[in-house]
């Protein structure tokens, strides 16, 4: 599970600001965000399981991020793969990030291929466009100027910590106090959805009902990172990597500004 608020072309100064935590297993290996040695351009965190990334920003002011699609027939790999394991997700933000390919082209190629991976959505832009792509909806959907929210499920879809996270967004818009500490708080509420939105979303139990917190601590999983990012066409980068452990305290940040 993943959270991204994303608020695209709604400031004077930032047309694109990103709120997002990554929930992953703590014993996922993993190395926090900095500018990779062998490309000097990206800054990412890295998966070092499979070597790709959840979310990345390049010096020339390119954006990606993924997240998993919550779908059991998208996890299931087809007959004629069952016997070989899926490329990574990873690989598909590092992808783009490295190419450069406008972000409605690199989805059009990826739509060829979209049935190889697991189920995932895709945020990218080149500065110019933001798009959203997957292979659980449409292919690609050039986004308008707006709030939009991401977790597991389609763009947009009412889940509770969603809806929480672009009402925020759009409060703290209104405030014009944008910061990493104001970005990172549209995302870091502790609280589960209630039982009533769970049922009508079709999600019952406790493991469900853990995961409906914007902010969530169940154990060996949970909240690993919250990632903060103001990108202006002339105002720079400005990006910051808090890390959490699985007791939900800070074990480390990383900040950067070019």
């Amino acid at each position: 599970m993943c959270l991204i608020v994303v608020a695209w072309r709604q400031h004077p100064k930032f047309p694109l600001l990103i709120a997002a935590n990554r929930d992953e297993y703590h014993a996922r290996p993993t190395r926090p965000s900095q500018f990779w040695p062998d490309h000097p351009q990206l800054l990412a965190g890295q998966d070092l399981s499979q070597g790709g990334t959840w979310m990345g920003v390049t010096r020339a002011g390119r954006f990606a991020a993924i997240t998993n699609f919550r779908d059991p027939e998208l996890t299931q790999a087809p007959a004629n793969q069952a016997q070989q394991p899926r490329p990574s997700r990873g690989a598909l933000p590092l992808s783009f990030l490295l190419s450069a390919m406008t972000p409605d082209l690199f989805l059009a190629e990826l739509a060829t291929q979209r049935q190889d991976y697991a189920g995932y959505n895709l945020l990218v832009s080149d500065g110019h466009t933001l798009a959203c792509g997957g292979n659980a909806g449409p292919a690609a959907q050039r986004l308008a100027p707006g709030v939009y929210g991401l977790s597991n499920a389609r763009l947009d879809t009412p889940w509770p910590k969603v809806q929480r996270a672009k009402a925020a967004m759009a409060q703290l818009l209104k405030s014009g106090q944008v910061s990493h500490e104001s970005l990172a708080n549209t995302v870091s509420n502790h609280t589960p959805a209630k039982a009533g939105e769970l049922a009508a979303l079709g999600l019952e139990g406790e493991f469900d009902s853990a995961l409906s917190a914007q902010f969530i601590q169940a154990g060996a999983y949970g909240t690993r990172a919250t990632t903060t990012l103001m990108l202006g066409a002339d105002e720079g980068i400005f990006w910051r990597e808090t890390s959490f452990d699985a007791a939900g305290e800070v074990c480390g940040e990383a900040e950067f500004e070019t």
